[in-house]
């Protein structure tokens, strides 16, 4: 058939990963290379190489068969190729080199390669390559093994050979060993262990096991190939035989490879670590990277990653060579074809060198590419159906080797062709010998570990990868015994924790929620796999058949190697991943107790293996740790404040000096347990916050009362503090503050926040158990009890904003976070504002309960003093961060301070009446005017904060009022002039009407026009009062007289636009109808007089609105007490009573008042009319009859009726007045 091989050009391009400097194991590093070959002719042809950057790829064609193969060098620790040297023919190579048996670089380290490729691999070769490549493990490749294991397999249906492998999975990735059970059970002879596996094994066999060893032939062959090797690497291509003295190596040759493979190749036992760096120091273990170099191949469709040991010659025309040595009796059979051909295309070697000899003389040397080795003579095979071998064998595998952790054994019997898959992990379970006796246990579950380990580290990437990292730890934990290793354990379940956001809702990478199912790339070993017909053709012949001729304990079965050959068999039906996730919950606080969980497992695990165990006094987590309330001081708060701050300082203390429990700083205890107090600190931080937001304060108190126990503990253990955890504390004080404010602020439901706060969880009780191992955990104990004093519960939260304040400005922490910095100083001008406030209503109460008699005490100043200085610091802190509306709130209540103050100085008469309005009383309320005052000018306009802006104005006019309105009523008489005391009140009262906004539609628009018709009524009266008593002036009086008038008229307008002011109506019309009567007084001539008359006539009509105003409301009163079932018989109940929106008893007043003027009014009409009844015409006439007849009516109206036929009467008679022959005209007549 080698007439039929068709030569193709080879494409060369061996690349090196980055992961280490290394050299090249075919050529240099992305380089073409010319490679010679024999062309068909026999001629050299030079064969074609061209760079590729991105992959190698090798096309082997034979006449019908074709495979794709690509390999990439990962690592290699072989030096550049070397020209290998050319024996002379007749070379004797059963003399020994002169460099024989020596460490050469060429052959790589001695004990590997100096027996060539087919040395005996370790039975943990896959995990040492897994872990120096781990970002391949899981996702990329499929398979990862020695390159004798994989031409094993793929060798299976061409040999009778028996097969033993150890296969476990992770991920996507098969780990393939060879399990030399013989060699297990030397060992397990001298331990006991594995004794259920030696019983299995020889009725699996049916015959007793017994040691095979190599025959003098073999290792005859495998000297002369050593020496052939040494030979071709000695450079000087002649035999050099090593001295006569020296001339023994025949011993050697049987005994030395002998002790080597009866030598133990399989690690110490793995039982006596502490530390992953112990678990997995891979010298100690037999679990190092021993192979020369590691190949990253794909093989059609299959990605392997493998370790090869064979030697690769170049040089001259030939820098990429495998040599081989050939008995000239003996030809090529197919196992030895594949095996070379193989070889080649994992090492990406083009050309074969084959040396035959013939009983160790040198006979010639032959060329092979590696494209042609399919067709030698007696060795024809087919490299498609080794690619389906290769194809059926990992689809049988995946399909049944499904569940991570798990120590899978592929068994063929020698002669047999049946192929055997067992759970060996199910199978020890079901003995009584533990679990941890199986030597893989420690291998898989570190290599879980640091597969999970490294997508952890790229987790801000791919959120989506959770699942899968939690599943591999989750198998991890349950491989391992806690107390053997404990750093794994503690390591794995506080990478757990770290799955669970905390901080922010569960996003993937494009924003989007996770879904609570699982993503693609999970898995979960509980779900039940999906069950294969028996002996179908798409599955393959691989069944648990119950027939009593299969082993029963088997997995899954190949009933016949030939099977193997058959182009897709073998279906993998299993999913890679199925789709399983990390369970994401919507809901905060369980995730915060799946952490929670996961934390408490990790500080079991690390307490568990601090040897001091045994000084501590043992901890009952059955029983809750005591939260009482104990009252404390000020002082006291202040001096734990103190404290606590002195603990976020760095520690100058040894580093080397244990800690409570006995951990010495810098030891993977001491480091572990700081991560898992600080995740813990911050789900307590999460939930706390979450129950804050809920208004659960009881709940929230406690859950920060335990983050702020597990920073006490975390200061305790650690000699320093990182920034980002002195920032953190001061997020969970900063919290306390607010918990404690809210907690003084809703009193009401005191009962229920205690019972929250002393409730706990079991999980809750272990936690703080550990953490009292390492801290009394007293540091904050203070701040976060439940005070049933608000005064104590503000003062706390102050504090603890005051330590978050001194946290964040002290060293560069300001620098780094100008945001918290205005945050701690909003929340600082708050808590102050809210102590002031508490302080100034304490002072408020005082005084109202103080006797009036009484004078301002000690005990009120003191409480001045503090809202003062509460105030005064909170405007500062505000200022600090340029918040101007809230700058002004606090100068606003500063003014309601300062009026408080001025009301306390109330001067009281001895007969305990009001006095006149005091220096003390002017001075506060100047004070309060220049406090309102800058609030506005903080505010500047009102566009800036509208609300804040209308309350301050609200105020400052109030202010001006109450001081305008307490001169007036109280003048001090004493010690100022009347003049005086008119021009402060009327200077007062304009200032308050100058702030009475009455065109801006709000709330307060009816209250600012009720104040400015009361300020021009009260105008109007001084000026009435002024007007009466002047004498002599009559340029003043003229001035009073107009000014009179002009507020009277304000202010009637502005009542009248009022719907809830009838009385102060109906008063000021009284007053201007006064007002004339008094003119009247003064005039002499009866026109004069009458028209004046006929004036205030005119204003008491216009009484009509007031009066219908309150017959109105007292309709609805007798409304509302006919709909009562009390019987109100009492008629005068009637009358003084009052409803919600009117003072009858002032009603009462006020039409007493209005019944006389009115008769006065109509009495001294018709006296003049009368006078000067000739004059008249028939208007008067008419109006002079109305006016006779109201009056009579009025003289004969009944005082005792009730007010509401009282009130009808009058508007009665109004109507009358206002119905008058000339209208308003008649009165200007």
């Amino acid at each position: 058939m080698t007439e039929n091989v068709c030569h193709k050009r080879i494409q060369l391009d061996i690349r090196y990963s980055d992961r280490r400097k290394m050299n090249a194991a075919a050529s240099d590093s992305d380089s073409s290379v010319s490679i010679a070959g024999t062309g068909e002719n026999g001629n050299d042809t030079p064969l074609e190489c061209r760079e590729d950057t991105k992959h190698t790829e090798v096309m082997c064609l034979g006449s019908v068969n074709e495979v794709k193969s690509r390999a990439v060098v990962k690592y290699s620790t072989a030096p550049p190729p070397t020209t290998y040297a050319l024996l002379q023919e007749k070379t004797d190579l059963k003399l020994p080199p002169a460099n024989w048996l020596r460490e050469s670089t060429e052959l790589g380290p001695v004990g590997t390669t100096i027996l060539g490729s087919s040395s005996k691999s370790k039975p943990f070769s896959s995990f040492g390559m897994a872990y120096d490549f781990i970002d391949s493990i899981g996702n990329d490749v499929d398979v990862v093994s020695d390159s004798e294991n994989i031409k094993k397999l793929l060798k299976i249906p061409y040999s009778k050979s028996h097969v033993s492998m150890a296969v476990h999975r992770v991920g996507r990735t098969l780990l393939l060993d060879e399990l030399d059970i013989q060699e297990l059970f030397m060992r397990s002879s001298q331990t006991g262990d594995w004794n259920w596996l030696k019983e299995f094994y020889q009725r699996l066999v049916d015959q007793k096991w017994q040691r095979k060893k190599k025959s003098k032939e073999q290792w005859y062959q495998r000297a002369i190939l050593s020496k052939f090797l040494y030979y071709s690497i000695n450079g000087n291509g002649a035999a050099e035989p090593v001295p006569a003295a020296t001339g023994e190596p025949t011993q050697r040759e049987d005994e030395g490879p002998e002790r080597d493979e009866m030598g133990p190749s399989w690690p110490a036992p793995l039982e006596s670590s502490t530390s992953v760096s112990e678990d997995t120091s891979a010298p100690k273990q037999g679990l190092k990277n021993d192979f020369v170099r590691n190949i990253l191949w794909t093989f059609e469709d299959i990605h392997m990653l493998v370790g090869t040991n064979m030697p690769i010659f170049g040089g001259g025309r030939y820098p990429a060579v495998s040599l081989r040595l050939r008995d000239n009796n003996k030809p090529i059979n197919v196992l030895t074809g594949i095996d070379y051909w193989l070889d080649n295309l994992m090492c990406n070697v083009p050309e074969l060198v084959m040396c035959f000899h013939v009983n160790g003389i040198v006979q010639k040397y032959e060329m092979i590419k590696t494209e042609d080795i399919p067709d030698l003579d007696n060795s024809t095979f087919s490299t498609k159906v080794v690619k389906d071998i290769a194809q059926n064998i990992l689809s049988f595998l995946k399909s049944n080797c499904t569940k991570e952790g798990h120590t899978y054994w592929l068994f063929k019997a020698s002669g047999s062709d049946i192929v055997k898959l067992y759970d060996l992990t199910t199978l020890c379970e079901d003995t009584t010998e533990e679990k941890y006796q199986n030597p893989f246990t420690l291998p898989v579950a570190v290599l879980l570990y640091k597969v999970a380990s490294n997508m952890m580290m790229k987790k801000g990437q791919n959120k989506k990868h959770y699942g899968t990292i939690r599943t591999l730890l989750l198998n991890c934990v349950k491989l391992l015994d806690q107390e053997r290793h404990p750093q794994i354990v503690a390591s794995a379940n506080f990478m757990l924790s770290e799955l669970f956001q905390l901080d922010e809702p569960q996003k993937g990478e494009d924003g989007e929620s996770l879904p609570s199912g699982n993503s693609e790339d999970s898995y979960s070993e509980e779900e039940e796999e999906e069950e294969l017909p028996e002996d179908s053709d798409e599955n393959g012949s691989y069944s648990t058949s119950k027939d009593p001729s299969d082993d029963s304990k088997a997995v899954a079965i190949i009933k016949s190697v030939g099977e193997l050959s058959v182009p897709e068999k073998y279906k993998s039906t299993h999913q890679i991943r199925p789709n399983y996730a990390c369970p994401v919950s919507h809901d905060l606080e369980e995730r915060c107790r799946l952490v929670l969980g996961y934390v408490l497992k990790g500080l079991k695990a690390v307490d568990g293996s601090i040897k001091k165990e045994s000084e501590l006094p043992a901890a009952d987590p059955n029983t809750p740790i005591p939260l009482k309330y104990e009252d404390i001081t000020h002082s006291a708060v202040e001096k734990e404040i103190a404290l606590f701050l002195d603990k976020d300082e760095p520690c100058q203390e040894d580093f080397e000096h244990p800690t409570r429990s006995g951990i010495i700083p810098g030891s993977w205890q001491y480091k572990m347990k700081l991560q898992l107090f600080l995740k813990a600190s911050r789900a307590y931080y999460v939930l706390s916050d979450a129950a804050t937001n809920l208004m659960k304060y009881g709940r929230a108190l406690r859950y920060i009362k335990i983050a702020l126990q597990c920073h006490d503990a975390y200061c305790s253990v650690s000699t320093s503090l990182h920034p980002e955890v002195l920032r953190f504390h001061s997020q969970c004080l900063s919290l306390c503050g607010d918990i404690q404010l809210m907690l003084a602020q809703n009193t009401s439901n005191r009962a229920a926040y205690l019972e929250e706060y002393n409730y706990q969880t079991k999980d809750d009780q272990e936690i703080l158990h550990s953490l009292h191992r390492e801290s009394s955990c007293q540091a904050f104990n203070m701040v976060t009890e439940l005070a049933t004093d608000p005064e104590h519960q503000l003062s706390v939260s102050c504090k603890c904003y005051e330590a978050v304040h001194d946290l964040v400005v002290s060293g560069d922490f300001k620098e780094q976070s100008p945001e918290q910095l205005n945050q701690v100083l909003k929340r600082l001008g708050n808590i102050r504002n809210e102590v002031g406030v508490f302080y100034m209503n304490q002072a408020a109460t005082v005084q109202t309960e103080r006797a009036e008699n009484k004078s301002v005490s000690n005990a009120e100043q003191e409480l001045w003093k503090k809202s003062f200085s509460c105030f005064e610091k909170g405007i500062k802190d505000f200022e600090a961060i340029g918040d101007a509306t809230n700058t002004a709130l606090l100068l606003c209540n500063t003014g309601r301070l300062m009026r408080i103050c001025a009301q306390a100085h109330c001067a009281m008469g001895s007969d305990l009446k009001r006095g006149e309005f005091s220096p003390e009383e002017a001075l506060y309320y100047n004070k309060a005017i220049d406090y309102y005052l800058k609030a506005m000018r903080s505010l500047v306009k009102r566009e800036m904060h509208p609300a804040v802006w209308d309350s301050v104005n609200w105020e400052l006019s109030t202010t001006y009022f109450t001081m305008a309105t307490m001169q007036q009523d109280y003048a001090p008489l004493s010690r100022k002039a009347q003049e005086q005391i008119e021009r402060e009140v009327t200077e007062a009262m304009m200032k308050s009407l100058k702030y009475c906004d009455l065109h801006t539609e709000s709330a307060r628009q009816p209250l600012y026009q009720y104040r400015a018709a009361t300020i021009h009524h009260r105008l109007a009266s001084m000026y009435h009062s002024c007007f009466r008593n002047q004498v002599g002036n009559e340029h003043l009086r003229k001035q009073h007289r107009g000014l009179a008038e002009l507020h009277y008229n304000k202010a009637v307008k502005l009542f009248q636009i009022l719907r809830d002011a009838p009385c102060e109506l109906l008063r000021a019309q009284l007053e201007r109808v006064a007002f004339a009567e008094f003119q009247m007084a003064g005039q002499s001539s009866n026109s004069a007089k009458l028209k004046t008359l006929s004036g205030a006539l005119e204003i008491m009509t216009e009484t009509k609105h007031a009066f219908q105003l309150i017959h109105k409301e007292l309709l609805e009163e007798q409304r509302q007490l006919s709909d009562c079932t009390e019987d109100c018989s009492d008629p005068n109940k009637t009358e003084g009573g009052s409803s919600a929106g009117l003072n009858t008893e002032e009603v009462l007043k006020l039409i007493n008042v209005f019944e006389p003027s009115l008769s006065f009014l109509l009495l001294h009409l018709v006296k003049l009319m009368t006078t000067t009844k000739k004059k008249s015409g028939p208007v008067e006439e008419g109006a002079f009859k109305i006016y006779k007849q109201v009056y009579s009516v009025l003289l004969r109206a009944d005082k005792t009726t009730p007010l509401i036929t009282r009130v009808e009467l009058i508007l009665d008679l109004l109507d009358q007045l206002a119905s008058k022959p000339g209208g308003r005209e008649s009165g200007g007549q």
